[in-house]
């Protein structure tokens, strides 16, 4: 068998399921069951509440996060991602819905699932590892953000429009709040919150978010607390089926912009899951970036055929499996599970848990999630990176992720092309040895770093600057330190040789490298060289070169 045979085989089985992938269950199971169990329980109303604000239905959200939430939990290169539906992907979807229908949904998660899993399949899942770390924590703090946000209206019994801003809507819903009504949310949602707080004081091993919630029900139960519960579910899953073909042509374009989010978000949550750390103190350790698209893609196309939408990582359920002591698949697949088992099992008793003990889990989760000590040391790191973090942070939460990535990498990469730019620079230098006379007449300049882009005009302008003395007759230019030179700042050495030969200045060329040869002739820059034996290797033989020139003027 050929190496490349074998090293094709070996590329396809990283990403597929492997038994190591549950290495760690003999160690984990209990903390992986009872995160699988706490997930579960939170991601149910969000399930439910995603699809109602999407436009297909609760009965949809459920069915994504049981699928989808399954399949990515085996196929996933995560093993502590929780898969479902996500607000990111309701605002996408919402206007899709209102254009082609609910129907059109099923065939738009197949359509994304295919382009996602070959995204994964052609190893383009590392490209997330170019985002740089400023840019990642940022939009870290914007979701957590996000995530405290989201849960305002339940935490004071409120409803607002769907599909709107976040941070409006936290907004709106403080003022449409049924007061003093609404006090009795807040308490469950302090409640909540403190028991979840001071339960791992208390040992670590203890599932905070599980107590909290079962407490919290039982109390307004108790107390007969006017706040809204879960309420009514559906009651059952459907049958499996293919979903029409007619609006295939039509739904390409969106099912292409589905599958970017899909991919960005799951990538980027699996990204930041990886760096969270558990009950114990310990994070979850890397991830397998093209298998997590690769599973994400299977994940979304089950969905489609149960009559779901497009799946992605959640971030905030992602938190609360590893903020639970989650470790291992087991608990994204008990999360599923668990799902299953409510719809057809215990939707009574789940129908009955406040709203307002969910939305107290996920604030403190996204309290967690905003790392103060981590802000600070991107704030002290370098004005170019702490702009790209506060960027990404406020378009995060003012608009939405992909927007909010997409700026956060314009303004990552134009910092650091300006940087970058720096690097570049050009420096007159003596000639060294015993001074001839006329020697004032020949210009020696060396050109140091990074001549790209980015620089280019600036190298232009100083050389024609410095090169502008009276008297200069010669000028060689040393290209040895280029560590780079890409073709505009080749183009800008064709323009300084244009200029300075049109003021009656002959131009030298030392130590061009051989990686940057072929680029200068083919961009032309030898050619316009007065003449060709004008490229030099040795600084000594160029300046003796151009004392000739010097000498042969003066004797005219």
């Amino acid at each position: 068998m050929s190496h490349a045979v074998v090293h094709a085989l070996t590329a396809a089985r990283s990403l597929l399921p492997h038994r190591s992938d549950y290495a760690s269950l003999r160690r984990t199971w209990r903390g992986d069951l009872l995160a699988g169990l706490t997930v579960g329980i939170v991601a149910l109303p969000l399930a439910l509440a995603f699809g109602v604000s999407s436009g297909v239905g609760a009965e949809a959200g459920l069915v994504t996060a049981i699928v989808a939430g399954l399949v990515a939990a085996v196929f996933g290169g995560s093993h502590v991602q929780v898969s479902g539906p996500t607000g990111a992907m309701v605002v996408v979807l919402a206007p899709i819905v209102a254009t082609h229908g609910v129907g059109a949904v099923a065939l738009l998660s197949v359509l994304a699932g295919v382009i996602v899993v070959l995204l994964g399949a052609t190893r383009l899942g590392r490209a997330v590892a170019y985002i740089p770390w400023p840019v990642v924590e940022g939009f870290t703090l914007g979701i957590g953000v996000i995530i405290f946000l989201q849960q305002v209206p339940s935490a004071v019994s409120a409803h607002v429009m769907p599909g709107q801003n976040t941070a409006v809507a936290a907004f709106e819903a403080l003022g449409a709040a049924p007061w003093p009504r609404a006090v009795a949310s807040v308490g469950v949602v302090v409640f909540v919150a403190a028991v979840t707080l001071l339960v791992p004081r208390l040992h670590r091993a203890f599932p905070a978010s599980l107590i909290a919630i079962v407490a919290a029900s039982f109390g307004a139960a108790l107390l007969g607390l006017d706040v809204e519960r879960i309420g009514s579910l559906p009651p059952s899953l459907p049958a499996p089926s293919l979903p029409g073909l007619a609006d295939l042509p039509e739904l390409t374009g969106p099912a292409v912009a589905i599958a970017a989010l899909a991919a960005i978000e799951s990538l980027l949550s699996a990204r930041v899951a990886s760096g969270l750390a558990g009950p114990d103190g310990r994070t979850t350790g890397p991830y397998n970036p093209d298998r997590e698209l690769v599973g994400q893609g299977l994940a979304s196309l089950a969905a489609g055929f149960f009559g779901g939408m497009p799946a992605t990582g959640a971030i905030a359920r992602t938190a609360v499996n590893v903020r639970s002591g989650g470790r291992s698949r087991l608990a994204a697949i008990v999360h599923a599970l668990v799902l299953l088992g409510v719809v057809y099992l215990a939707a009574p008793l789940v129908a009955q848990i406040p709203l307002a003990a969910l939305a107290g889990v996920l604030m403190v989760t996204a309290g967690r999630m905003v790392s103060v000590r981590t802000a600070r040391r991107v704030l002290g790191s370098t004005r170019h990176d702490a702009v790209a973090f506060v960027l990404t942070a406020v378009i995060t939460v003012s608009f939405d992720l992909i927007v909010a990535i997409q700026i956060g990498l314009v303004a990552a990469a134009l910092l650091t092309l300006r940087q970058f730019a720096k690097l570049g620079g050009v420096r007159r230098e003596p000639i060294v040895g015993p001074a001839h006379d006329d020697d004032e007449r020949i210009a020696v300049f060396r050109l140091d770093g990074l001549m790209f882009f980015g620089a280019a005009e600036r190298i232009l302008s100083e050389i024609s600057g410095l090169s502008s003395a009276p008297g200069i007759e010669v000028v060689v230019l040393r290209l040895s330190q280029l560590r780079y030179l890409d073709a505009t700042g080749a183009q800008a050495l064709v323009e300084v040789i244009r200029l300075l030969e049109a003021r009656g200045i002959t131009v030298l060329l030392k130590g061009v490298q051989e990686q940057h040869l072929q680029l200068v002739q083919r961009v032309g820059v030898i050619a316009e060289l007065r003449h060709h034996r004008h490229l030099f290797d040795s600084l000594d033989d160029a300046v003796e070169h151009a004392r000739s020139h010097v000498h042969r003027a003066r004797s005219v």
